[in-house]
């Protein structure tokens, strides 16, 4: 008889799992299928590549990526194997390398067929030019909570490997403040180390250009001193403001509308040249962000004053009639922030799909353009600029298109020259880690 129970209580585990795991296929194939079909097959940065050899298709990777339920980016496939479903979607976490049982997972940059830039560095951050370190965005690190990661990383790195300053050398000069930048600092105080942070802007770096309104950060995040920062679906302006007050309460000193012109070697340390005089120090920390400087269209009148390259105050533009250039999420979310502004909005980009953006993002640009206040027009570049409207080429047609003000969000030119002035070897990774 407790046989038979046993039998039964068994059959009907076997029975629920056989019911969930069709469902987890049927839902990774659509999931596939809907990606492939509009063309969303490139991951915009750090992400899981996984090994079919090794794979067992138990799902640990799936149940462990944070994005879940809201997007299925990881699915198991007709072959029984675990697969980036949703690459888009993907913004590197990496929980589902730490949580796979059998090591089937790297994180890797780039892919077979489009190659990701960036500064050569260790495994603890270090780049070919000793006592040089990178970390966060420019790292490839765009996720907030893994920049703010590296950065108390990178620090206790510094701390474990490096000698600290003689003399009036500082221990460490911090580029840039944004989250990499901000949690190295904290580090560096929470070590008692002398160190100076410069950033060309205001607090928050790359942050602190994001447009108004927009959700940074999802999940907590580890804060030297601070401990564990559980804010989620944080928009830019709460984050910021915690930032602030983290500052203050620490006493953090910062050098922000500073910006690094130069670093050379030192005898033993660095010179580090700002626009505001120079330092000594024994290690330098680069947590810049990526964009550098941001790509422009190199058309006539793009040297008007109505052409700028962010978007920080959607509202500004109100019944204004506004052309977008791009096609990542910084440019959809432009066009879609911009028409729930009551603007007239054009979204121009070179590409036959939104390739790079993610689904909310997409999903914002086409209930702008069902509701009438968002134009798209796909495969179309800028031609010409002038004070009142915009040539843009489309299939073959010339378009002019009524303008009064252009935001391009083409995005950023690597700070290749900059490295290599500091001697930083910088490479293309094609889907390697």
């Amino acid at each position: 008889m407790e046989y038979l129970v046993y039998s039964a209580v068994l059959g009907i585990c076997f029975g629920w799992y056989l019911v969930r795991r069709r469902r987890l296929l049927k839902v990774s194939t659509e999931t596939h299928r809907e990606s492939h079909e509009a063309g969303l097959t490139e991951p915009a940065s750090l992400h899981p590549l996984i090994d079919p050899r090794k794979c067992i298709g138990c799902g640990s990777c799936i149940k462990a990526c944070p994005e879940m339920p809201a997007h299925h980016v990881l699915g198991i496939m007709a072959g029984g194997k675990a697969e980036l479903v949703s690459p888009t979607e993907c913004i590197g976490h990496g929980a589902c390398r730490t949580a796979c049982p059998v090591d089937a997972i790297t994180l890797v940059f780039g892919t077979a067929r489009r190659g990701v830039d960036l500064p050569r560095v260790t495994p603890w951050f270090e780049t070919n030019v000793a006592g040089v370190y990178v970390a966060g965005e420019l790292g490839g690190m765009g996720l907030i909570r893994n920049a703010v990661e590296q950065g108390r990383q990178a620090i206790e790195q510094i701390v474990a490997r490096r000698p600290r300053g003689k003399g009036d050398q500082l221990d460490v000069v911090i580029v840039g403040a944004g989250p990499a930048g901000f949690a190295a600092s904290l580090a560096a105080t929470e070590k008692k180390l002398r160190f100076a942070t410069i950033e060309q802007e205001s607090l928050g770096g790359c942050v602190f250009q994001y447009p108004r309104g927009k959700i940074v950060m999802t999940q907590p995040a580890l804060l030297p001193i601070v401990g564990k920062v559980s804010l989620t679906l944080t928009s830019k302006e709460q984050l910021l403001d915690f930032w602030i007050g983290v500052q203050q309460k620490v006493g953090l000193e910062l050098r922000t509308q500073e910006r690094v012109e130069s670093i050379s070697r030192d005898g033993e340390g660095f010179r580090v040249v700002t626009t505001k005089g120079e330092l000594r120090a024994a290690t330098v920390l680069l947590a810049v962000g990526r964009r550098g400087t941001p790509r422009k269209l190199g058309v006539p009148g793009e040297d008007l004053p109505k052409v700028v390259y962010r978007l920080i105050d959607p509202e500004q533009y109100s019944a204004q009639r506004v052309l977008v250039v791009g096609g990542g999420d910084s440019a959809l979310e432009a066009a879609a922030s911009l028409a729930e502004a009551d603007a007239q909005v054009t979204l121009s980009y070179r590409g036959e799909a939104f390739q790079r953006a993610k689904t909310r993002n997409r999903e914002r640009v086409k209930a702008a353009t069902d509701g009438g206040r968002l134009q798209v027009l796909l495969q179309s570049e800028v031609k010409a600029i002038t004070a009142e409207r915009v040539a843009v080429f489309q299939n073959g047609r010339g378009l002019h298109v009524p303008n009064d003000a252009v935001i391009v969000n083409a995005g950023g030119i690597l700070p290749t020259e900059f490295l290599k002035s500091v001697g930083i070897e910088v490479v293309t990774k094609w889907g390697t880690a």
